[in-house]
C-alpha cells in the first residue's frame, strides 16, 4: 500500500465562504500516481470546515444563510464574552459550526479518480475569513 500526503492552500476573501477545491484535489491524486484506495481530506482548523455537495453557488448561499441561522456571528457566546479584548477571538460561532459539519471527508478512488456524484464538489467552508487556510490531504491505495 502507498501513501501521499500534500497540501493545498486556500485563501478566502469573505467572513463566511464556500469554495470549491474539487480540483485541487484531484491534482494531489493525479500527482500522488495512486490508481485505487482514497483519500481523506482534513482541514486543521477549528473555524473551517470541509463538505460534499452540489457545485451551485445559489445552494452555497442557501446553506451560508442557514449557518448563520444555525449559529449567528454575532451571538451570546461564552467565548466571545471570554476573549472580548482580542478583535480575532469573536468567532464562537464558527467553532459551533465545525462541531456540526467536521474537519474530514474521505473519497473512494477507482481508477486515479473521485467517486463522486453527477453534481458532487468538494466544497471548503470558511467561517472565520478572510484568511489563508490549509487543507491536508492524503491518498492512500495502490
Amino acid at each position: 500500500m502507498k501513501m501521499h500526503l500534500d497540501e493545498i492552500s486556500v485563501k478566502s476573501r469573505e467572513r463566511m465562504q464556500v469554495i470549491n477545491v474539487t480540483s485541487e484535489v484531484s491534482g494531489v491524486i493525479e500527482r500522488s500516481g495512486i490508481k485505487s484506495g482514497f483519500v481523506n481530506i482534513w482541514v486543521p482548523h477549528t473555524t473551517a470546515a470541509i463538505t460534499v455537495n452540489e457545485h451551485d453557488p445559489d445552494l452555497w448561499t442557501d446553506i451560508l444563510v442557514t449557518m448563520e441561522k444555525i449559529a449567528p456571528i454575532k451571538g451570546d457566546y461564552r467565548h466571545n464574552a471570554k476573549y472580548r479584548w482580542v478583535p480575532g477571538e469573536q468567532n464562537a460561532h464558527a467553532h459551533i459550526l465545525n462541531s456540526l459539519i467536521k474537519p474530514f471527508i474521505t473519497i473512494p478512488i477507482v481508477n486515479g479518480e473521485m467517486v463522486l456524484g453527477t453534481w458532487q464538489s468538494i466544497l471548503f467552508i470558511e467561517m472565520d475569513g478572510p484568511q489563508t487556510r490549509t487543507i491536508k490531504v492524503q491518498v492512500i491505495g495502490e
